[in-house]
């Protein structure tokens, strides 16, 4: 009777455990279909996000050979618990608990940035480097909306086409448009396409954040970075700028201009974070009107107002808009948008002094002559760097002795601003092993 017995409990703990795989080798079937019925552009996010768990920096086309998710470690462990109660590096391939969590409960989808740039005439391989030193370092999904002359779309295809093995990178390309019954005014507005940025709020309408910067920027430091002041922003603040200037004393704004401007020395739009849903929803003061306006219904009343007494076209809209609007302004530091302005009398960027320079501006084309070497060097260096790991280490070495050439002009004095961050930049998202980035 009792072998009886052990042979009918042995036969029941054998069934429910063939139960047990079955049911754990169904509900993994069931993710994978799932995840094999995505559109392409969820599929990219699902490889980058494997590759991101792993803290890789996400190039290539996926881990090979494996067969099993980026975030699982080299062994499948098996916890007899929920499956937010793994760690994070496990997946718990043949656990019948891990994997039917899995299935039913949604990941959280990792936050996509966007950025946003306006790229006319020659401008081009500036567009192409600033991109480049963005990916290097960024670890989030970077969504690029590139608003370009007809003529230059196809330039663009052939080489952001090319990196295509960057799984986080995706981008779109827009013609040139403005209002059509005042497209011309808006053409002629300081240069042909730089008032295109006030009607990105209008155009990117399913959008809710976005960092425009002009051609003429290098990112030295994630965009992950200056992404994250957007949860610094209070509840009436709606963009972020740098000031125009840090010393008064060779300030435009307070010097020269003939219209209102922010603060004492006006703020620069060259990089401009924006939380452009709430942009939409504001209802701005002006002195145009006693009623407030919303921000399509604004800028051509300004234009019409201003148009002969601005010399910087939409940086001067802006400018007066927040001058009206004060309290809707995050202002960061000068390290965030660093301009020749900042050494070319001495130094007056204290906080790049400190910790570095985080985006370089090269306004006047300093990147493409003589006048302000140091800043060419860095650009160089970042237009000849490739995306391999070991071509971005080796860029610190060359890059520090060409700005050390430079020591005989008053940027170049200060050479050490341009590696600080960059130098850190490289360290944390290149030399720290894989499993710990």
């Amino acid at each position: 009777m009792r072998r009886y017995l052990r042979v009918v409990g042995l036969c029941l703990a054998c069934g429910f455990c063939s139960l047990l795989y079955a049911f754990s080798q169904l509900a993994v079937s069931l993710e994978e279909g799932a995840a094999g019925g995505r559109r392409p552009q969820a599929a990219a996010m699902v490889s980058w996000l494997a590759d991101g768990e792993r803290g890789g920096p996400g190039r290539g086309a996926g881990s090979a050979g494996s067969g099993r998710p980026g975030r699982c470690k080299g062994s499948s462990l098996c916890y007899w618990n929920p499956y937010w109660m793994l760690p994070s590096a496990v997946c718990g391939m043949n656990c019948f608990w891990e994997a039917a969590f899995r299935y039913s409960l949604k990941t959280q989808p990792t936050e996509k940035m966007h950025l946003a740039v306006v790229a006319c005439g020659e401008r081009l391989e500036e567009t192409v480097t600033m991109l480049k030193s963005a990916l290097i370092f960024s670890v989030q999904p970077l969504q690029v909306h590139i608003f370009a002359e007809d003529q230059l779309h196809d330039s663009f295809k052939d080489r952001l086409d090319s990196w295509s093995f960057l799984q986080r990178f995706n981008y779109t390309l827009y013609p040139i448009t403005f209002p059509s019954d005042s497209a011309t005014e808006w053409k002629k507005l300081f240069k042909p396409c730089a008032s295109q940025r006030l009607f990105l709020p209008l155009i990117l309408k399913e959008v809710d954040s976005l960092l425009y910067v002009d051609t003429d920027i290098l990112f030295l430091r994630p965009v992950d970075d200056i992404w994250s002041l957007l949860k610094k922003f209070n509840s009436t603040q709606i963009a972020a700028m740098a000031p125009e200037h840090e010393e008064p004393r060779i300030g435009w704004y307070n010097r020269f201009a003939r219209h209102p401007y922010y603060g004492k020395t006006g703020v620069n739009s060259g990089v401009m974070l924006m939380n452009l849903t709430r942009m939409r929803r504001k209802y701005f003061k002006n002195d145009m009107t006693t009623a407030r306006l919303q921000w399509g219904d604004i800028l051509m009343p300004l234009l019409k107002k201003y148009k002969l007494n601005i010399t910087w076209g939409d940086q001067d809209l802006l400018n007066i808009m927040f001058f009206h609007n004060p309290e809707s302004l995050f202002v960061f530091p000068c390290q965030w948008n660093y301009r020749p302005d900042h050494c070319i009398y001495g130094s007056n960027c204290r906080e790049a002094e400190e910790e570095g320079v985080f985006i370089l501006h090269g306004n006047r084309g300093v990147y493409h002559d003589d006048k302000q070497p140091a800043f060419r060097a860095v650009y160089e260096a970042l237009r000849n760097c490739s995306f391999e790991d070991d071509a971005v280490r080796s860029l610190l070495k060359p890059l520090e002795l060409e700005l050390q050439k430079t020591v005989h002009t008053y940027c170049g004095k200060t050479y050490k601003v341009f590696i600080k961050q960059l130098t850190k930049s490289i360290r944390n998202r290149y030399d720290t092993p894989p499993k710990e980035r």
